[in-house]
């Protein structure tokens, strides 16, 4: 059992390596949701209003839906090159648990289009005139739900890995479960503007990441057999 344990170990840190190696050598994947990311984040206050106290109000809710649409451009490229190229049958072949694999997809695709988002929240809340006392806040909710949202996606991103124009389709999976996280997010940014306490929130937060890190990856895994079977 030891030595089973240390070899899926060793195929999970295998696997978010190589993702991770892929990532590097494909910098336009990565950079692409990023900048997406940046430039829905700052049109906002061009098609709104410049107002400070304006854009204070509005300015959470901004930074989760311009993190939820880069989530989506990013997810379109989970499984397409591993499909393309032979590797997703490969993995789903190989001896260790499929659940592991899986995660550690995940885990290398947060890393390299989640953790970004995260990172450079702070400077376009401040941009966005959003009170430095909410910052701490933005930064822990997007830190606990970015992760939940790259798991949701994945369950879409292997439903429709086998599809040539997935676009719409994903979104259309996507979208309805991201919203919880969504509301959670901007919900709990609201309350510190409002001097409430945030336990309720960042508990409910923390549990869908649970949650997600516990069952989006079975549900992935059982999609991709679909899929490429």
């Amino acid at each position: 059992m030891s030595i089973k344990r240390t070899t899926t170990l060793k195929a999970f840190q295998a696997t978010l390596r190589r993702d991770l190696l892929i990532a590097y050598k494909r910098k336009n994947e990565v950079v692409n949701p990023f900048m997406f990311f940046l430039i829905v984040a700052t049109l906002f206050p061009i098609g709104i209003s410049p107002e400070p106290d304006r854009l204070s109000e509005i300015a959470a809710g901004v930074l989760w839906i311009s993190t939820l649409l880069a989530s989506l451009l990013a997810m379109d490229s989970l499984y397409r090159a591993d499909y393309e190229d032979g590797s997703l049958e490969q993995l789903l072949l190989a001896p260790h648990s499929l659940y592991f694999m899986v995660l550690a997809k995940n885990l290398a695709h947060w890393l390299i289009s989640g953790l970004p988002v995260v990172l450079v929240s702070p400077l376009i809340g401040y941009m966005l005139s959003l009170p430095a006392e909410s910052f701490g806040t933005l930064f822990v909710t997007l830190l606990l739900g970015t992760p939940v949202l790259s798991l949701l996606g994945s369950i879409g991103v292997a439903l429709t890995v086998g599809l040539g124009s997935r676009g719409l389709i994903l979104a259309v999976i996507t979208l309805p479960m991201s919203v919880p996280v969504l509301i959670a997010g901007t919900m709990a940014v609201q309350q510190t503007l409002n001097g409430a306490s945030l336990a309720g929130y960042l508990a409910i937060m923390g549990a869908m990441l649970l949650a997600s890190i516990s069952l989006a990856p079975l549900a992935s895994a059982a999609a991709l057999r679909i899929s490429v079977n």
